[in-house]
C-alpha cells in the first residue's frame, strides 16, 4: 500500500511536542525560546484551564518531524523558571 507524502515516514511522522512540568509563570514565548534550540517552531499553545491558569504543559508544533524529535532527544530535563521539563511525542 502507499500512504500520503505529506504524512512523512511511518512512526517518525509526528511534529508536534507534548511539553510536561512546566511553572504556571511560563509564557507561550518563552517556551517558544528554548524550543527554537532544536528547530523552527510554528506554533506553541501553553494549555490553560477554564480560569486562564497555566495547566503546566504545552504543546509545540515544529515545522518538520525531525525538528520534533530533536527537541525530545536534547531538550529534557531543561530548567524553565527553575523547573526542569519534560518533552515527548504528542499523541492526538
Amino acid at each position: 500500500g502507499s500512504y500520503a507524502p505529506h504524512a512523512g515516514p511511518p512512526g517518525g511522522g509526528n511534529s508536534r511536542v507534548f511539553v510536561g512540568n512546566l511553572s504556571w509563570q511560563v509564557a507561550w514565548q518563552d517556551l517558544k525560546d528554548v524550543m527554537r534550540q532544536a528547530g523552527d517552531v510554528q506554533r506553541v499553545d501553553v494549555l490553560t484551564e477554564a480560569g486562564g491558569r497555566s495547566k503546566g504543559c504545552a504543546l509545540v508544533q515544529f515545522a518538520t518531524p525531525a525538528a520534533a524529535r530533536r527537541a525530545i532527544d536534547t531538550l529534557q530535563d531543561v530548567l524553565i523558571e527553575g523547573r526542569p521539563i519534560w518533552l515527548r511525542e504528542d499523541r492526538d
